[in-house]
C-alpha cells in the first residue's frame, strides 16, 4: 500500500531539473511510444474484425447460415424438413437447394459453373434481400421454362446478355455408378452481384424443378439451407437440429462450410497484434531505460530516503510509482486515441485518400472500396491491460535497483 511520501516523491521525479532534460524526453518517447502502440493496435485489429465481418456478409450473401440434409444426400419430402427447420428457435428462414457442378458454354467460350436449384419463393425469404439484383429478378426462375440468372462476372466472361442462350454440361449420375454428360439449354433471364470473385464468377441460379429433373432426383433436394436472425447462433441451431432429427440426418454451418477463411483473418490479426506489440514492448524497454538513469542520477537522494528510515519496500513503490504512471498514462492516452481513430476509419479514410490523391482500395481491383472499421470491447480490453501489465513489470528492475543502493558507499565522499 502507497503512502503520501512514496506517491510524492515518485511524482516529483516526473518533473526533470535543467540537468535531467535528457532522461526527461526519454519518458516522453517512451509515453508517445506506449500511446501510438496502443492506438495502433486497437485501430488495426477493428480494421481487421470490419474486413471479417464484411467477408462473413458477403459469404453469406448467395449462401445460407447452415444447412440439413439427409444422410445419404437426397432429401426426400423437403417441404416437412423445411417446417421443423423453421420451427427452430432463432431459424429466420429455410429453403431448398440443390447443387450442380458443370460447364456453361456461349458462344464459343466454356467455362466452369456451380448452377445452385433454387425454390423462388423460399429463396426470397431466406437471402432474397442479400442478392444485389443487376437484372431481373428471382421471379424469373419458373419450373419447366429453363430459365437461369448468371453472376455477373461469369455472364461477362461468357458475353452473356439478358435473352442469350447458353448451354450447360454436366455430369449426370446413372444406374452403375458411372457418370453420363448432360447437354442442356438455357435463357439468360438476369444477372447477380453478391461481391465476392467465388460467387460472381461461377455461380449460376436455376429453378430446383429444372435441376432436379436434370439430375433424375425426381421431387428430392440436396438439402435444407436456413438462415438464422443471428448470425452468430447459426453453430448452435445447427447442433440443435442434428440432436431432434438424428442420425438419419446431418447438419452444418458457415464456421464449418468457409471454416478456412476466418481461420486465415484470425492467422493474421494474431500476426498483426504481435507484430505491433513490438511498439509497446520497445517504449516499455525505453520506460527501463530512463528510469535506470533516474536511479543513477537520484543515487544520493535515494540514500538520503533510506538514512531516513524508508526501507527498500518503500524506494521501490517511489520509482514504481513514476514508472506506472509513464506507462498507464501512455495506456490511457492510447485507448482514447485508437478508439476515436476505429470508430472514424470509414470518415477518415476518404480523407486521406483525397489529401494524398490516391485511393487505398480501387473499385476496378477490390471488391471492398470501404476500409470497414468494428471496434469491439473485448479487444480495447485485452489491448488496454497487457499494456498496464507490461508497463508495470518494465518498473520492477529499475525500482529493485534502486532499493539496493547502499547508503553508507553512496553518501561516502558527500
Amino acid at each position: 500500500m502507497l503512502n503520501p511520501v512514496e506517491l510524492f516523491i515518485g511524482l516529483r521525479y516526473l518533473r526533470a531539473k535543467r540537468r535531467t532534460r535528457f532522461v526527461s524526453f526519454i519518458t516522453l518517447i517512451s509515453l508517445l511510444g506506449i500511446s501510438l502502440g496502443v492506438a495502433a493496435l486497437i485501430v488495426i485489429l477493428s480494421v481487421m474484425n470490419g474486413f471479417e465481418g464484411e467477408l462473413r456478409n458477403r459469404l453469406l450473401s448467395m449462401s445460407a447460415h447452415g444447412s440439413v440434409a439427409a444422410a445419404d444426400g437426397t432429401t426426400e419430402q423437403w417441404e416437412s424438413l423445411i417446417e421443423k427447420v423453421q420451427a427452430e428457435p432463432g431459424v429466420r428462414a429455410a429453403a431448398p437447394l440443390i447443387q450442380m457442378e458443370g460447364m456453361i458454354q456461349s458462344g464459343k467460350d466454356l467455362v466452369a459453373v456451380m448452377v445452385h436449384g433454387v425454390e423462388p419463393g423460399y429463396e426470397r425469404a431466406l437471402s432474397g434481400d442479400m442478392i444485389n439484383m443487376v437484372d431481373g429478378s428471382l421471379d424469373v426462375l419458373q419450373a419447366g421454362e429453363r430459365s437461369i440468372i448468371l453472376g455477373r462476372m461469369l455472364a461477362y466472361d461468357l458475353g452473356a446478355h439478358v435473352g442469350d442462350a447458353v448451354v450447360l454440361l454436366v455430369p449426370k449420375p446413372v444406374g452403375d455408378g458411372t457418370l453420363q454428360p448432360v447437354l442442356e439449354r438455357f435463357i439468360t433471364r438476369g444477372t447477380f452481384e453478391a461481391g465476392l470473385q467465388d460467387h460472381d464468377a461461377v455461380l449460376a441460379l436455376v429453378h430446383v424443378d429444372d435441376v432436379a429433373s436434370i439430375l433424375g432426383l425426381g421431387a428430392a433436394v440436396n438439402s435444407v439451407r436456413f438462415r438464422a436472425n443471428d448470425v452468430m447462433a447459426a453453430p448452435a441451431i445447427a447442433r440443435s437440429l442434428q440432436a431432434k432429427l438424428g442420425n438419419d440426418y446431418t447438419s452444418s454451418d458457415w464456421t464449418i462450410e468457409n471454416g478456412s477463411y476466418f481461420r486465415a483473418i484470425r492467422l493474421e490479426k494474431t500476426m498483426m497484434s504481435l507484430i505491433l506489440s513490438l511498439i509497446i514492448g520497445v517504449a516499455a524497454f525505453n520506460i527501463v531505460a530512463s528510469l535506470v538513469m533516474v536511479v543513477t542520477d537520484k543515487t544520493t537522494d535515494i540514500a538520503v530516503l533510506r538514512t531516513l528510515g524508508m526501507g527498500p519496500a518503500g524506494v521501490v513503490k517511489v520509482f514504481f510509482v513514476q514508472g506506472a504512471v509513464i506507462g498507464w498514462a501512455g495506456v490511457a492516452i492510447g485507448v482514447f486515441l485508437g478508439v476515436v481513430l476505429a470508430i472514424n476509419v470509414p470518415t477518415l479514410v476518404p480523407i486521406l485518400e483525397q489529401f494524398f490523391g490516391f485511393q487505398i482500395m480501387p473499385g476496378d481491383v477490390y471488391y471492398v472500396t470501404n476500409i470497414p472499421s468494428e471496434l469491439e470491447s473485448q479487444d480495447v480490453l485485452v489491448i488496454a491491460i497487457s499494456a498496464f501489465v507490461l508497463t508495470s513489470l518494465a518498473t520492477l528492475y529499475p525500482a529493485r535497483r534502486a532499493a539496493l543502493v547502499n547508503p553508507a558507499a553512496a553518501l561516502r565522499y558527500e
